[in-house]
């Protein structure tokens, strides 16, 4: 990957880890689906001026249907699921779960794209794989919160289970983007994705939408996750895909559990321990090697 691709990459890493932050304070008022339909409804918002853009709408028009349909897999199943996550388990378990991502992607690019990982990128995701678990069994260094806390656990283990699920549309989505999108520009794929995903979620926003008053402080997390961790997001992903594959593109979840946690203990008073720093590293290594940032053969000729 080229130092441009690197920055974005990280770029889109650190949006991504604060969505969870922003998407328990806008579910915690809005509810679960209401939250997922802002979200991808003032992203499209924001990103509408893009269709001014020389060839943005043109492209958009040719590519319509593949473009709304990841919109739907992309954007509107996985932030609903996710949406109903936050709100039954911590922000720092659901982005650790979120890292699963890379491996479920890596399956389906290679049944479907014959992409198949090998020499580092495979050692790369195992190591990746390895840290998340770690993770996990160390329970993160982050204080449970409830349903965690010992609420119900059939609703803790769906809402893990929406997780999951919504790592399976991620990794199903970029690999029909690389064989249905391939040479699409990012804006119009970002753009329409959007739309897509703010028509597939637009019913049952109004009907479970919340009957008391929201406060200012939930339209700005759903603001903020929106315009930052959706639109400006999803044009960095799209490109990344673009440049790099969508294996590659999708080992950014191997870093996003890192800075969650982090925004966790800044802002939402959560607690970090030295094993889960630990893990941080190992899952950060396994990230460069899956990407392709780090080569073993190449340090190894280079000793």
């Amino acid at each position: 990957m080229s130092p441009t691709l690197i920055a974005e990459f990280c770029l889109l890493a650190a949006l991504w880890g604060a969505s969870f932050m922003f998407m328990r304070l806008g579910a915690a008022e809005f509810g679960a689906l209401p939250t997922a339909g802002l979200r991808v409804g003032l992203a499209a918002m924001f990103l509408l001026p893009v269709f001014l853009v020389r060839g943005v709408w043109t492209d958009f028009r040719r590519r319509a249907r593949p473009i709304l349909l990841v919109g739907l897999l992309n954007s509107a199943l996985p932030f609903a699921f996710f949406s109903f996550a936050v709100l039954h388990i911590n922000t720092g378990l659901t982005a650790i779960l979120n890292a699963t991502v890379p491996l479920s992607g890596a399956v389906v690019a290679w049944l479907w794209l014959k992409d198949r990982p090998g020499g580092s990128r495979a050692l790369g995701l195992g190591i990746g794989f390895l840290g998340v678990t770690l993770l996990v069994l160390g329970k993160s260094g982050v204080a449970p919160v409830g349903s965690l806390a010992g609420g119900n656990t059939t609703i803790s283990l769906l809402a893990m289970g929406a997780c999951l699920l919504a790592t399976l549309c991620y990794g199903v989505a970029a690999s029909f983007t690389k064989r249905h999108l391939a040479g699409a520009h990012p804006l119009a794929t970002a753009a329409g994705s959007q739309l897509g995903a703010t028509l597939g979620l637009a019913l049952p926003t109004l009907w479970l939408w919340p009957t008391q008053g929201v406060s200012s402080t939930a339209w700005l997390a759903v603001s903020a996750v929106a315009l930052f961790c959706t639109a400006v997001a999803y044009i960095l992903f799209f490109h990344i895909i673009e440049q790099a594959g969508p294996s590659k593109a999708l080992t950014v979840t191997f870093l996003v559990p890192v800075f969650a946690l982090i925004y966790g203990v800044w802002f939402l008073d959560e607690s970090i321990t030295g094993w889960t720093l630990l893990c941080g590293a190992v899952i950060i290594v396994g990230t460069a090697l899956s990407t392709g940032l780090v080569n073993i053969r190449t340090v190894v000729r280079a000793r």
